[in-house]
Order: C-alpha cells, then structure tokens, then sequence
C-alpha cells in the first residue's frame, strides 16, 4: 500500500470524527496520472448526491503520454466506490450542522486507486491555534530530548 497524494491542510482545518476509505472511477489515463504523483487534494470535499458518493475539486493532470485528451476537464467529478449502507449512514451523520466529508489521501491497495476519506467538523480559528501551539511544544520537547542524549 503506497500512498500517492496526501491531503495535509484537511487535519489542520478538520477535526477527523470517522475515517473510511472507497474506490475511485478513473479512466485508464487517470490511474496513470495519479500513479506518477500528478494528483492535488487541496480544497477537494465528498458530495453525496442521489444516493452516490462523488468526489469534488479534486485536480488531475492530463496524462502526457496518452496524447491529447479531447474534451477533458482536470476538474471533474468523480465517482467514489462505496456500499450503499455506508453512504446512507454517512448522509445521516452529514445532517448534523457543521459536518463534511473530505479526502485524506489516495492511495494503491492490490494494484486499485482508493481513496481514504473522513467525517470532519471544521475547526474554529482558535482550535487553529491552540494545535500549532501544541505541535511547537511537541517540537521543543523533542529538541531538549535530543539535547539530553
């Protein structure tokens, strides 16, 4: 299992509650996309929409090597692999005011694209600041550690 984009601003604006994971419909120019490391997370969310689970603002670069791609929006939406039990559970959780679902990472599990994603609240400005307080406290005591030794 190799992770091949991270989504690193989703546990600094988010508060993970649930974290799940899903396959990805992708055409074969995608998956070889994503493969090279040519995929962005950032500001990419999960829409559940008639019953099925979609991927948003999630940016893709056209694959160089297949030519050119007539017709191909990098942007586009798409499908997230997920049984119907659980994307009905996660529609019901997304009820609650102030929920999303956002993308964590894509990753490769048996030769298949997934995606790992979460149930998240947003963060307050404040909530913002007390964890970068708390990883620069993590950060001097790893330093004096090291001082120590």
């Amino acid at each position: 299992m190799s992770t091949l984009a991270i989504n690193k601003s989703a546990r600094f604006d988010y508060e993970i509650l649930e974290t799940l994971e899903g396959g990805l419909v992708l055409t074969g120019a995608e998956v070889k996309s994503i493969k090279a490391g040519h995929v962005q997370l950032k500001g990419a969310f999960l829409h559940a929409r008639s019953g099925e689970l979609w991927l948003k603002n999630t940016y893709v670069a056209p694959y160089k090597p297949a030519g050119t791609q007539d017709g191909y929006d990098p942007n586009h939406d798409r499908k997230v692999l997920v049984r119907r039990r659980e994307i009905v559970r996660l529609v019901s959780k997304l009820q609650i005011e102030g929920l999303t679902i956002v993308p964590l990472a894509i990753f490769t599990k048996g030769g298949l694209v997934k995606l790992e994603f979460a149930v998240a609240r947003g963060k307050k400005k404040y909530e913002k600041r007390e964890s970068i307080k708390k990883r620069d406290v993590q950060r001097q005591i790893r330093e004096k550690m090291k001082e120590i030794h």
